[in-house]
């Protein structure tokens, strides 16, 4: 099924025993690599814009997380071959075997969005000093602040049985983000390309798993890895680093931004009163340019 604007050669491997991972890898293969992690409940299709504007200079890997986009999608029930593990822990395992498998091991540029933050600064906890440029769209490295309510339409799904139900039997998530994440309609294309993956009760378990997996409070499984990235996050102050963000965000909205703000002095921001959650979607034309840009002042 051909996807807009989505022409990019697919690359499978074996992450985990009998479990496949979709990723793109476009651009020179020496070409200073960006490492771009979706969240949910989209998939490496949200960085398309971006893979095109710098592909022809950077090497842009983007994985489609296990259970997500194009990546198999197996089981967690206990019997289950193969079963895998939908946590945290599990995503940011995943990210190390890739770049193992492509033989990256050096510096790169890291991009996240979404729950694409929580795993990759999960990711850069063992390896701090690789991470030398950052590109934070609408995302958090931290716990939810304190005080702040959980928006009811994440907390059905996270909390509630008839959440899971309403997501794996309607497609709820996927559908409702592809219209609520956006202050610009989505072309009707566009949207459908955003839910294909997710056509199947089967195939929408990772976006209700990421949902339960959303860290609280301690004892929560994701709460370690959340923590430590919040302990972390002054440290990256000595690097470049560039937020862009949709302030109409219903759940990343301008109080995630102020803590990376914060913690950031020296980032370059571009907040737009008129984007939402799905920021490169609303305003790629702007952003794209942006990011290409700010990666160009800074070369590794």
């Amino acid at each position: 099924m051909p996807y807009p604007d989505y022409d990019f050669a697919s690359h499978r491997f074996e992450v985990r025993p009998g479990i496949r991972m979709h990723y793109l890898d476009e651009g020179p293969r020496d070409g200073e690599v960006v490492l771009a992690l979706h969240g949910n409940p989209s998939w490496s299709y949200y960085w398309r814009h971006l893979v095109h504007g710098l592909r022809d200079r950077y090497r842009v890997v983007v994985p489609d997380h296990v259970g997500m986009g194009l990546s198999d999608k197996p089981d967690d029930d206990a019997g289950a071959v193969p079963r895998y593990d939908y946590t945290l822990q599990s995503r940011v395992d995943d990210i190390g075997v890739l770049l193992a498998h492509l033989g990256i091991d050096g510096p790169l540029t890291l991009a996240v969005h979404d729950w694409g933050g929580m795993i990759g600064f999960g990711w850069a906890l063992a390896a701090p000093e690789r991470v030398r440029r950052l590109v934070v769209l609408n995302t958090a490295a931290f716990p939810m602040p304190a005080g702040k309510p959980m928006p009811w339409q994440i907390a059905l799904g996270r909390d509630y049985h008839i959440g899971e139900l309403v997501i794996r039997g309607f497609n709820a998530f996927s559908a409702g983000a592809s219209h609520l994440g956006v202050e610009r309609r989505m072309p009707r294309a566009v949207r459908r390309a955003y839910v294909a993956p997710y056509d199947s009760w089967h195939n929408r378990i990772a976006t209700v798993r990421f949902m339960q997996d959303i860290p609280l409070a301690e004892g929560d499984r994701a709460w370690p890895l959340v923590a430590a990235s919040a302990e972390r996050l002054a440290g990256y102050a000595d690097r470049p680093a560039f937020l862009g963000w949709g302030l109409k965000d219903f759940v990343f909205d301008e109080d995630f931004l102020d803590r990376f703000r914060a913690a950031w002095p020296q980032a370059e921001v571009h907040a737009f009163e008129d984007a939402g959650h799905y920021v490169l979607e609303d305003r790629h034309a702007v952003l794209v340019p942006a990011i290409r840009a700010f990666l160009d002042r800074h070369p590794l």
